[in-house]
């Protein structure tokens, strides 16, 4: 549900951190804001952050590492035509603020001065997802590194083999004002942690990793002793697979895409050559292609900002737009692209909540949240089964994507050779290769079992790093090209 009741809250908040303590209110910003309209520009927006963020790590048994920030600050923006002009400061005020507004308002058309009604004052609406607490008072210091101890202990028993853990908590509390030329008013209270874990196993003079984790946008009583167990398993598990695994086979293959995390190939793959920077520019593959077909049926993609407390989620983008839920690929059908202001005025449709960035010192941009392929019928049993000869990747590390012709790579962490529907052996070093348009239509079943990722996905574009969620079902992806080490 989407209001302004839950905005006015958020807002308080961000006046009591972000305006007061420095001597400014709405009038200031009102001020700043016709300082740039004052000559003709597109669009205009303030953008001020509080973020305080905290992270221990454990390693051996030992706190390793104990930081503290506070960092704060405005960014200051004028939009003419497809032109940016930017300003940021992390000096929050009336005199800086000022100098941002004069600054970036130089981009203006000609420097043609224009006379400009005052804007009425609106609250953008927004959506209630997750409560906004500040996750770092959730736990005290000891018990922070008390629940380390614990993620340490607990993959040391499981099993012998494990020689060496490594443990991470991070938390982050994070507080956006943002005001429109357009008289728009927004604010977001936003928390976030994430629990890691990276365990080494030996054998036989063997040394193998896996990792676990997982978060969110709550507090650290989250990660309860289910959660804990759920992370070393996975970690421990995936480490031990790899003592057993094999130099993986090369060549053009049917290829298995296990539920969850495997969802980042999805996300580099296809997600970023639906964001529509690309695409108004021509650059992506997917370019004026909405309404045709790009997948194969039954291939339905979403990137779904309103997921309640998830990393990707937000109550409201970094222009103050709502998030929304929107349908990019439809049962095979290219629907959309995913839009920040800027991008949608120039292509003539409305924003979709996606306009992002990594902080006060940088511009929005079109960007992901929690992008994800829905579910179909078939049992992941009988869709590993179906391998002839092949692979199913579970769990994936690195990829990259060249936006323009959509190719890929990426590196299975944890991936297994199958033949005649059974599971022969763990494999190692095997990198899946592929062009994203091309393997959606090369999909040919879909699992009843879509599953998001734990909370653990960071998003890289043009230098800036942002939280994201994936998801999909067990996939099966016939032709890919796997390049191995047997």
């Amino acid at each position: 549900m989407i209001s302004r009741e839950p905005t006015i809250e958020r807002l308080a908040t961000a006046q009591s951190l972000l305006l007061t303590p420095f001597g400014l209110d709405e009038s200031h910003l009102s001020r700043a804001l016709a300082e740039i309209t004052a000559h003709k520009v597109d669009d205009a927006d303030l953008y001020f952050q509080y973020t305080r963020s905290e992270g221990w790590s454990l390693e051996e048994g030992i706190v390793k590492t104990g930081s503290f920030s506070i960092d704060q600050g405005v960014g200051v923006r004028a939009v003419s035509g497809e032109k940016t002009a930017f300003a940021y400061s992390d000096d929050i005020s009336e005199a800086s603020l000022l100098d941002a507004a004069r600054t970036v308002r130089s981009i203006s058309s000609a420097g043609r001065s224009a006379r400009v009604k005052a804007p009425v004052r609106k609250i953008a609406s927004s959506r209630s997802l997750y409560n906004g607490i500040d996750p770092i008072s959730t736990l005290n210091s000891t018990a922070k590194v008390e629940l380390l101890g614990r993620v340490e202990k607990l993959a040391r028993a499981r099993d012998p083999r494990v020689s060496q853990v490594m443990a991470g908590l991070a938390s982050e509390y994070d507080v956006v004002l943002v005001a429109r030329a357009d008289g728009t008013l927004a604010a977001d209270v936003r928390p976030l942690v994430r629990l890691s874990v990276t365990v080494i196993a030996e054998q036989n003079g063997r040394r193998e990793m896996g990792s676990g984790g997982g978060g969110g946008r709550f507090g650290l009583a989250y990660f309860d002793e289910a959660h804990i167990a759920e992370y070393v398993e996975q970690a421990v598990s995936a480490a031990l697979v790899n003592l057993e695994s094999r130099p993986a086979p090369a060549g053009e293959m049917t290829v298995v895409l296990g539920p969850g995390w495997p969802g980042i190939l999805l996300h580099e793959a296809i997600g970023h050559g639906l964001e529509g920077d690309f695409n108004r520019k021509g650059s992506s593959a997917f370019s004026g292609r909405i309404g045709q077909r790009v997948a194969a049926k039954g291939v339905t993609v979403l990137d779904d900002g309103t997921i309640a407390d998830r990393r990707g989620s937000l109550n409201v983008d970094d222009e103050g737009n709502a998030s929304q839920r929107n349908v990019l690929i439809e049962d095979g059908i290219l629907k959309g692209y995913i839009q920040d202001s800027l991008n949608a005025r120039l292509m003539k449709v409305k924003p979709t909540g996606n306009g992002r960035r990594e902080s006060y010192a940088h511009v929005p941009m079109p960007r992901m949240t929690n992008t994800y392929m829905l579910g179909g019928k078939k049992d992941p049993k009988e869709i590993v089964a179906s391998i002839k000869k092949g692979l199913y990747a579970t769990n994936f590390g690195g990829g990259q994507v060249d936006i323009t012709s959509g190719k890929f790579v990426f590196s299975a962490s944890e991936a297994y050779w199958v033949e005649n529907g059974k599971i022969q052996y763990p494999v190692k070093g095997a990198t899946i290769v592929g062009n994203g348009p091309d393997a959606l239509t090369r999909v040919t079943m879909i699992g009843n079992d879509m599953a998001l990722d734990s909370g653990v996905g960071t998003c890289g574009k043009e230098g800036q790093s942002v939280p994201v969620g994936v998801g999909q079902p067990t996939l099966r992806i016939d032709g890919l090209t796997v390049g191995g080490t047997a």
